[in-house]
């Protein structure tokens, strides 16, 4: 059965696009999608905020960017031009970026619409606005849009997130599980860190609350003492940089902590690649994009044990896990001190770059292809059966990892000839485990 998205009318409602100044994981989903659908034939539109610098409408890539409103207003623009257009598409991808768009509202019933979801917000609101404001968030993430999509389906980046959705918001909805995948612009040089006598580390994050990188400098300023020659760089933007450059400054960390700001991609796969160890501060994630990139490049990275972290990091494998009652700078050290042996550096580096080679963008935009293909020609894209199964068709001799409307159209084809439900890891990749049988 070829489930392609060819011919097909598909809107992707996202907050930002992939260039706005604030663009970061979620925008990048969004458009790793939107241009691979286009190149499938797929007539794509995506429809997001004003962008600084960008026309009201173009097109990149097979791709027409339209754009209404700003950080706020373009909710109801969004669905205004939605709904005067409610017959113009045969698939809506609605991404929720603290709330979604709630396109169901204002389009035919029988459309079938996917809300994307990258992480839970819950317990972010309060970092970023008063109290009422806060307030207000979760009630639109939790109880009233489990309401709009409850005839409509999620695709979620990870375990993680499909779990919090569950436990946090009460969405009973079907979630359906794609990942992120990850590409590196260029070729990291490769550099001889074991012969180094401090080590480099790096941090690639936006600087926003909820990040927490304020714990990288704490903990420069506490490593330096064991290593003189330390060195620490910060890659990434946002309205947490200031604050931290006072930071640095005031404990003399200029010549131990570099704040790169926003750089090149082949600049920031330097940095990654020259570095020993990789750091994430985040308080959770959907996924980890960044931690996966940096394993891409053989850099092992130590994080908290938080959603969608300690799935993007296999602990003692790719990478270390700072659990409860733990402190970064001690597990960065210990990690440190294990990658001082040349063959356990080597162990780690060959693990990092296998995992990460179990994600591209291409198999993403291909599984939300099928999910998207399978559901217009079903009428819908929520399913009965919320699980993933690892299914082997009639003359084919790949089992393949299908859930929702794309395994829904297998059964009722009767082209189904053994399934079995998957394992975690497989709906994760989506792709059987042979060690599973």
């Amino acid at each position: 059965m070829t489930l392609s998205v060819a011919g097909l009318r598909v809107a992707i409602v996202n907050w930002r696009d992939p260039w706005h100044p604030a663009a970061g994981g979620a925008e990048r989903y969004a458009w790793e999608i939107a241009r691979r659908l286009a190149a499938g034939g797929g007539r794509v539109r995506y429809v997001t905020c004003r962008t600084p610098g960008r026309p009201r409408r173009e097109r990149v890539d097979g791709v027409e960017f339209i754009r209404l409103g700003g950080r706020f207003t373009v909710y109801p623009l969004v669905l205004l031009w939605m709904l005067t257009r409610r017959r113009a598409f045969d698939a809506v991808i609605d991404c929720q970026n603290g709330i979604p768009f709630f396109t169901p509202l204002v389009l035919p019933r029988s459309l079938p619409v996917f809300c994307v979801i990258h992480h839970v917000h819950d317990q972010q609101f309060g970092l970023y606005f008063p109290a009422w404001l806060a307030w207000i968030g979760r009630i639109l993430e939790g109880p009233v849009a489990g309401w709009t999509y409850r005839r409509h389906a999620c695709v979620v980046v990870s375990l993680s997130t499909r779990r919090a959705l569950r436990d946090r918001l009460g969405w009973r909805m079907p979630a359906y599980v794609v990942p992120n995948g990850h590409s590196n612009a260029v070729d990291a040089v490769a550099v001889d860190t074991a012969a180094r006598d401090a080590p480099v580390l790096v941090c690639v994050s936006r600087l926003v609350p909820h990040k927490r990188v304020e714990r990288v400098v704490n903990l420069a300023d506490r490593l330096r003492l064991r290593w003189p020659g330390l060195r620490v760089h910060i890659v990434g933007d946002g309205p947490e940089s200031s604050a931290l450059a006072e930071v640095v400054a005031s404990r003399g960390l200029a010549g131990v902590v570099t704040l790169h700001g926003f750089v090149p991609e082949e600049t920031k796969v330097s940095l990654v690649a020259a570095a020993d160890l990789h750091l994430s501060t985040s308080r959770g994630e959907g996924w980890g994009l960044s931690v996966v990139e940096a394993a891409a490049l053989g850099v092992p990275t130590v994080a908290h044990d938080v959603e969608g972290l300690r799935e993007a990091v296999r602990d003692g494998r790719t990478g270390w896990l700072v659990r409860d009652g733990e402190d970064l700078a001690d597990v960065a050290e210990r990690a440190l001190k294990e990658l001082d042996d040349p063959a356990r550096r080597r162990e780690m580096a060959a693990a990092c770059a296998h995992w990460a080679a179990q994600f591209d963008w291409a198999r993403t935009a291909s599984r939300v292809e099928a999910l998207i293909a399978a559901a217009v020609r079903a009428g819908s894209a929520s399913s009965g059966d919320d699980r993933a199964h690892v299914v082997s068709r009639y003359g084919d001799d790949q089992p393949e990892v299908v859930e929702g409307p794309v395994r829904d159209l297998m059964l009722r084809d009767r082209a189904v000839r053994e399934i079995r439900p998957a394992t975690p890891i497989e709906r994760l990749l989506g792709r059987p485990d042979e060690r599973s049988h």
